[in-house]
C-alpha cells in the first residue's frame, strides 16, 4: 500500500501561513459583527455603522498587516546583517530613539514639524542605532555587547522622553498614550502613507538580496566574492531602521514585533536568507493584525483593551519565551562586561574609605543646595528649616540604591552570571506588572498592597527567568533575549493602564519615573527599615553566595542545598527590588552598576563585594537625587530618571572599552 506523501517543508510552511490567514480572516469578521449597535433611525444608525467599517475598522485592520510587515522585514533585516539572532528596532535602541526624536520635536521643538515626521523618526533612530554600533564596533560587534548597548541606549532614551513628558505635564501625555502604539484610524491616510513605504523596502530588500546572501558568509569571504561589506552593511540597516521609523512616525512604538517575527519564520522552517525576510514580514503583519483585533473584541464596546504596542508585548513575549529553547546561535557568546580584574590586598581599608566618602557625600548633599543666587552651603536656622525636606528623600533615596544594588549582586551571584541584575532580567518590570495589577483590584491601594504586588510580581519573573537559563546552560545570549521578553511582558502590562489616561496612569508614570518629590518621613523610615530587614541576612548566606556561581554541581558536591538556596535567595532579591524601585522606578540601572562597580574595584569575596555594592549603590542614587535638584534649578529630574542618565553614560563607555581578557 502506497504510503502518503508528507508535505515538504516549504508547503509545510505555506499551509502555515495559509492556516494563519484563515484564522485572521475570522478574527475580522467577528470584529465587524461585534461592531457595537448605534443609537437612532434604522438608516442613520445603518450609515454610521458603513462609516465606521470603512474609515475607521478596514483601514485599521490593513494598516496593522501593513505595520506588521514592515516592522517584521526590519527586524530580519537587522538580524541577518549583524548576524546577531536578539536583534531589532526595540533591542537596538531604534524605537526608543524615533519616540524620544518625535517627543523632543512636539514638546520642545515645534518648529520641526514642518518636516516630514518620518525624516524626524529616522534620525533619533539612527543616530541611536550608531551610538549602539559605535559601541560594539571594536567587539567585532559582539551580539551580546550590541544587545546590552541597546537595552542601554533604549532606558537613556525613555528616561529623556518621560522626563520631557513629566516638565510639560497633561500636555505631551498624549505622547506617551501614543508612544504606546496605536493603530486607531479616522481615514486611509495611514495606510496611504505606508503602502509605498513598504513597497519600497521590498523592492529594495530584493534588490540587496544577493549581497545579503554572500554576506551569510564571514566578512573576508565575502569580500573575496565582491561584495563591499561596510558599504552593504550601512545600505541594509540604513532601509531596516527607515522600515522602523516609518511605522514609529505613523502608529507609535510597536515594540518587540521585529524580534519575534524572524524567530517564527526560522520556527516554522524559513532557512534561506528570503525566505527568513519575507517570512518575517508575513509573520509580522499576522501577528500584529491578531493581536489587535483581539484588543478590540475584548475591549469593551468599540474601543480598544490596550494599545497595539502593549498588546503584541503581551501576546508576543510568551511567544518567544516559548520559541526561546528552540532559537539557535552558531555564535560562541562571552560576556561582553568580562574586563581583567584585580584584588584588594586588604578589602577592609577600602571598605572604611567608602564607608567615609558615603558619609562625606551625604553631609554635602544635606547642606550644600541651590538658590537664585546660585550654590548656598545651608546652615544653623537656614539648615534646621531645610532637612525636614531633604533628609527624608535623601534617607529613601541611599537605601533604595543599596536595595537595589544587593538585588543585582544576589542576581549575579544565583545565575554565575554578571549581566544579570533587575534591570537586564525584566525583574523590576515584573514588579511594575504587579504595581499594575494592585491598580486594577483596589482603586487606590494601600502602601503595604502596592509593595506586596510589586515583590510577588517580582518573584514571579526572577523564578521564571531562572528556569528559563537553567534549560539554556545560564548563557549570556539566552539571558538578554529572555530578559528582552519579560521586560517587554512586564512593561507592556503597565502600559495598558498608562494608556487610559487617568490617575491611575499618574501613578505609574511617577513610579516609571522614581520621583522622591513626595517622600516624607514615614517613607524614608520604611525604606530604611526594609533595607536593614532584606541585607542583614544575606551577610550570614556569604557560604551559598561564593559556592552558587561555581555551579549546581560542585555545589552540591559540598552539601548545599541548590534548590531550596536559589528559591530563598530568590526570594530576597524580589523583595529588595521591590522595594527599591518602588522608591527608584525601573530604569535607575542602579542593580547593574553597583555590583560591577564593586567588582572592579577588587571587592572579590561575597562578604565584601556586597558590602561595597550596598555603599557604592547608595552613594550613587544619594548623588543623583542631589544633583537632580541642581542641574535646572528650579526644576527638578526625577531620581529613576536621572539616575538612569548618569549610570548609562557610564555602562556605555564601560562596553565601549575593548576587553584585554
Amino acid at each position: 500500500m502506497a504510503e502518503i506523501a508528507r508535505p515538504r517543508p516549504l508547503e509545510r510552511r505555506g499551509l502555515a501561513f495559509a492556516a494563519t490567514g484563515i484564522g485572521c480572516l475570522a478574527l475580522l469578521l467577528m470584529t465587524v459583527w461585534m461592531m457595537p449597535a448605534v443609537p437612532g433611525p434604522a438608516e442613520q444608525a445603518e450609515r454610521l455603522r458603513s462609516i465606521l467599517l470603512w474609515q475607521s475598522l478596514m483601514p485599521r485592520a490593513l494598516l496593522a498587516v501593513l505595520a506588521g510587515a514592515a516592522l517584521g522585514l526590519s527586524g530580519a533585516l537587522l538580524q541577518h546583517v549583524l548576524r546577531n539572532p536578539i536583534a531589532d528596532a526595540s533591542t537596538l535602541g531604534i524605537a526608543s530613539g524615533a519616540q524620544l526624536a518625535l517627543t523632543v520635536a512636539l514638546a520642545l521643538w515645534p518648529a520641526l514639524l514642518v518636516l516630514p515626521r518620518e525624516m524626524i523618526a529616522f534620525s533619533g533612530g539612527f543616530l541611536s542605532l550608531a551610538v549602539v554600533l559605535g559601541l560594539s564596533w571594536r567587539r567585532q560587534l559582539d551580539p551580546v555587547t550590541v544587545a546590552l548597548s541597546g537595552m542601554i541606549v533604549t532606558m537613556i532614551a525613555s528616561a529623556l522622553s518621560v522626563a520631557i513628558i513629566l516638565a510639560r505635564g497633561e500636555y505631551v501625555m498624549s505622547i506617551f498614550i501614543w508612544g504606546s502604539g496605536s493603530l486607531s484610524q479616522q481615514d486611509w491616510s495611514g495606510v496611504l502613507s505606508l503602502v509605498p513605504r513598504l513597497i519600497f523596502g521590498v523592492i529594495a530588500t530584493v534588490l540587496l538580496m544577493r549581497p545579503l546572501r554572500v554576506m551569510s558568509l564571514d566578512d573576508s569571504a565575502a569580500r573575496s566574492l565582491g561584495v563591499a561589506i561596510h558599504a552593504t552593511r550601512l545600505a541594509v540597516l540604513a532601509l531596516a531602521v527607515w522600515l522602523a521609523a516609518s511605522v514609529t512616525a505613523i502608529v507609535g512604538v510597536i515594540g518587540f514585533l521585529g524580534l519575534a517575527a524572524p524567530a517564527i519564520a526560522r520556527y516554522r522552517g524559513a532557512r534561506t536568507t528570503g525566505e527568513i525576510a519575507f517570512g518575517a514580514a508575513i509573520a509580522g503583519g499576522l501577528l500584529l493584525f491578531s493581536a489587535d483585533s483581539l484588543m478590540q473584541i475584548l475591549g469593551p464596546g468599540f474601543s480598544d483593551l490596550a494599545p497595539a504596542g502593549a498588546a503584541t508585548a503581551l501576546f508576543g513575549g510568551p511567544l518567544l519565551l516559548l520559541l526561546l529553547p528552540r532559537v539557535r546561535s552558531t555564535l560562541g557568546l562571552k560576556t561582553a562586561t568580562a574586563v581583567p580584574l584585580r584584588r584588594l590586598r586588604r578589602p577592609e581599608t577600602g571598605l572604611a574609605l567608602l564607608a567615609v566618602g558615603l558619609i562625606l557625600l551625604f553631609a554635602l548633599t544635606l547642606t550644600l543646595g541651590v538658590s537664585d543666587d546660585g550654590l548656598v552651603m545651608s546652615a544653623g536656622p537656614a539648615f534646621t528649616e531645610l532637612l525636614p525636606f531633604r533628609l527624608p528623600r535623601l534617607l529613601a533615596a541611599g537605601g533604595a540604591g543599596a536595595m537595589l544594588a544587593a538585588a543585582g549582586l544576589v542576581m549575579q551571584r544565583i545565575t554565575g552570571n554578571p549581566l544579570a541584575s533587575p534591570e537586564v532580567l525584566g525583574v523590576s518590570a515584573g514588579a511594575g506588572a504587579g504595581l499594575t495589577v494592585a491598580l486594577f483590584v483596589v482603586a487606590f491601594p494601600s502602601l503595604p498592597v502596592m509593595l506586596g504586588s510589586m515583590a510577588g510580581g517580582a518573584l514571579l519573573t526572577f523564578l521564571m527567568m531562572m528556569a528559563l537559563m537553567a534549560r539554556s546552560g545560564f548563557s549570556a545570549e539566552r539571558v538578554l533575549l529572555a530578559g528582552v521578553a519579560a521586560g517587554a511582558l512586564g512593561m507592556a502590562l503597565v502600559s495598558l493602564v498608562l494608556a487610559q489616561g487617568d490617575m491611575r496612569s499618574y501613578i505609574l508614570l511617577l513610579w516609571i519615573s522614581g520621583s522622591t518629590n513626595r517622600v516624607g518621613a514615614m517613607e524614608a523610615a520604611i525604606t530604611i527599615g526594609a533595607l536593614v530587614l532584606l541585607t542583614a541576612p544575606l551577610f550570614f548566606l556569604g557560604r551559598w553566595l561564593a559556592l552558587l556561581p561555581l555551579g549546581p554541581d560542585v555545589a552540591r558536591s559540598v552539601g548545599l542545598p541548590v534548590a531550596g538556596t536559589r528559591l530563598l535567595l530568590a526570594l530576597l532579591a524580589a523583595l529588595l527590588t521591590a522595594a527599591g524601585s518602588f522608591v527608584a522606578g525601573p530604569l535607575s540601572l542602579t542593580g547593574l552598576v553597583a555590583p560591577h562597580l564593586a567588582r572592579m574595584s577588587g571587592f572579590r569575596r561575597p562578604g565584601h563585594q556586597l558590602a561595597a555594592a550596598l555603599m557604592i549603590g547608595a552613594g550613587l542614587l544619594v548623588a543623583a537625587d542631589w544633583l537632580s535638584r541642581l542641574v535646572i534649578y528650579p526644576y527638578q529630574i526625577p531620581l529613576g530618571l536621572f539616575s538612569a542618565l548618569i549610570s548609562g553614560p557610564y555602562l556605555l563607555w564601560l562596553l565601549g572599552r575593548k576587553s584585554d581578557g
